[in-house]
């Protein structure tokens, strides 16, 4: 590259929130440290300032995580020698990332600090020039020492007389050995005698507890022998251990609820248990004649056909399958509620005339709720989105350069192989950016600007300039004939309106068949401008739930502004929508575009004639 413009991209990026400043520490300590130490520029001097802001705000031990996260090692002395002036961790971290010569070692230690030089001591790939260098300069606890080394050098281990001889033997008493604190004395000098209950509850508590373990005299009864008869600290942690313990068995007769309990021996009733599956078999009019399992006799004589509903007795008439049909209990709280009846038809294999159904009843699963991208989430994926871009932008700027032969002339081959890659980079951005506007948008990290614009000229004016894709088609959009009569003001920006019209409509636009023709409705309600945008053919095939969703292989095509498909398109303009203080949701056929209006004035537009545009 005869141009680094690494530097001034990293140093232009916001680093106003603290994951934002965190990649800025990353990308700067990886451009600087493969730099040259002899570099000197404007440049490098102003990221030298910028990391010494940044580690006023990002923590030692996040710095240091980064360090350590950093898949470049550090060849530059200047910026290992700033790094170790800072926390002993983040010189740790500098030095295991570092790779030097012996020339720039023998220059660069000397002038670390004392407590940076001691994170060289767990490098083995030092020269012995650096490690004579580190033993004069009184470096010499590099690495952990040999155990058997230790062992020899402290001579033979101390014997028990001589340990004796040292510490005075326990008596028996804590309250004679003076090694114990008075804290811990006051803790073991308890009563055995609880003081007398003063209610129902605590009286049988207490009750219980003599019943089941006889109260203790004195802590020293419930101690071990082996406890009093061992010498030294350890036996007096052990007494303590052993105290804490029968304080806890003394204790341990409590109820499991919290309701008075008389000391007759009585048992809590334990929790109901609902049935959640019951496999079972009709006659031929469709009542249960045989169920399985402990709740048998509760669904037993059930009538599928007059107690299911309509569909249910549809199905049963025609002796179709059963699939997922709902199905309402009322009997014992074991069964009671809403269920759902899988079952197949089952006929005699003599003479193949109908006998019942045999299936099973489950109760439904909840429905999930929608899952909505968290600040951490979105956060997440914008620190991804970011380092994605910077790859991307380097291709793309490299095949520039081959295309508009800025450093001398290039193959027509290659130059239009460079056109194209260009072209996709450009078109990868503008997906990055997507994903990125969504992600802020959900989480709610991106408001739209305030303003008011008129929906109809909006509208109006989109549906103009689809023409030029519509008409070679024969497709178009039925707008209402008198729509731009009365203003439509909205509460959103003119410029968010127009980007939300032309991300909506031009993916309808794209999705139509050739001859296709969408109408379209407006009217107000509850404050909000409504307006019902019948769905092309294509769409309305899909599920009500995956309309918004990407559909796996689908590439976006041009018109709909994304590179991830139409699904993820209407997602987008969801958000935007529901950013206004609106909505887009399905409603059958059609989807409706719900944005908050600025009058009170009610004005119905639906029942207007139509014209086609």
């Amino acid at each position: 590259m005869h141009f680094d413009d690494r530097l001034a991209t990293v140093l232009r990026l916001p680093d106003g929130a603290i994951a934002m400043a965190r990649i800025q520490y990353l990308q700067l300590v990886d451009i600087l440290g493969r730099l040259p130490v002899q570099t000197r520029s404007a440049a490098i001097d102003a990221a030298m300032d910028r990391l010494a802001v940044l580690a006023d705000r990002i923590p030692a031990a996040d710095r240091a995580r980064l360090l350590h996260c950093s898949p470049l090692p550090l060849t530059n002395a200047r910026l290992l020698a700033v790094l170790a002036e800072s926390d002993p961790s983040i010189a740790g971290a500098a030095f295991a990332k570092a790779k030097l010569d012996d020339a720039q070692w023998l220059a660069l230690i000397p002038s670390l600090p004392v407590q940076a030089r001691g994170a060289l001591r767990h490098r083995r790939d030092l020269s012995p020039a650096v490690e004579t260098l580190l033993d004069r300069l009184g470096i010499h606890d590099r690495g952990l020492p040999n155990i058997s080394d230790q062992v020899a050098a402290t001579g033979p281990a101390i014997s028990d007389e001589a340990a004796g001889s040292r510490f005075n033997k326990p008596t028996g008493d804590i309250g004679v050995d003076q090694d114990v604190s008075d804290d811990v004395l006051e803790l073991l000098d308890f009563s055995a005698d609880p003081p007398p209950p003063t209610l129902l509850s605590e009286w049988a508590r207490a009750r219980a507890a003599q019943k089941r373990s006889p109260a203790p005299d004195k802590f020293r009864d419930l101690v071990s022998p082996s406890a009093t008869t061992d010498p030294g600290i350890g036996a007096i942690v052990r007494r303590i251990e052993e105290f804490r313990r029968a304080r806890k068995a003394y204790a341990s007769a409590e109820p499991a609820h919290d309701a008075p309990r008389l000391p007759l021996g009585d048992i809590a009733p334990g929790p109901s248990r609902l049935a959640t599956a019951i496999d079972f078999e009709t006659g031929s009019h469709g009542r249960i004649v045989w169920a399985e399992g402990p709740h048998a006799p509760c669904v037993v004589g059930l009538d599928l056909a007059g107690d299911g509903g309509e569909a249910v007795a549809s199905a049963l008439r025609r002796h179709l399958p059963l699939r997922a049909c709902l199905f309402e209990i009322d009997g014992a709280p074991a069964v009671a509620g809403t269920w759902q009846i899988d079952a197949i038809a089952r006929f005699d294999p003599a003479n193949g005339q109908f006998t019942g159904y045999h299936g099973r009843l489950r109760r439904p699963a909840a429905a999930a709720p929608a899952a909505v991208p968290g600040a951490d989430e979105a956060d997440r994926l914008r620190q991804i989105l970011h380092e994605l871009r910077t790859p991307a932008n380097a291709i793309q700027v490299a095949a520039e350069i081959i295309q508009q032969q800025l450093y001398g002339p290039a193959p027509h081959e290659y130059r239009a192989l460079a056109a194209s890659i260009a072209g996709d980079c450009a078109h990868i951005l503008a997906g990055f950016e997507e994903l990125d506007r969504l992600a802020k948008l959900e989480a709610g990290a991106l408001d739209l600007e305030q303003g008011s614009c008129d929906l109809a000229q909006v509208l109006a004016q989109t549906v103009q300039r689809l023409r030029a894709w519509t008409d070679p088609r024969g497709s178009s959009f039925t707008l209402p004939e008198d729509l731009t009569l009365p203003p439509l003001p909205i509460a959103i920006e003119r410029m968010e309106a127009e980007r939300l019209f032309w991300r909506l409509f031009a993916a309808l636009a794209g999705s139509m068949a050739p001859g296709e023709s969408l109408s379209l409705t407006c009217h107000e309600h509850a404050g909000q401008r409504v307006l019902d945008i019948t769905l092309p053919s294509a769409l309305a095939e899909r599920d009500a739930y995956a309309l918004f969703d990407s559909i796996a292989g689908e590439r976006g095509h041009s018109l709909a502004a994304g590179m991830f498909g139409v699904g993820f398109s209407l997602r987008l303009a969801s958000a935007e929508a529901t950013a206004a203080g609106g909505s887009l949701q399905r409603d059958g056929n059609a989807l409706r575009l719900s944005l908050p209006t600025l009058t009170n004035e009610v004005t119905d537009h639906s029942s207007m004639a139509n014209t086609s545009y």
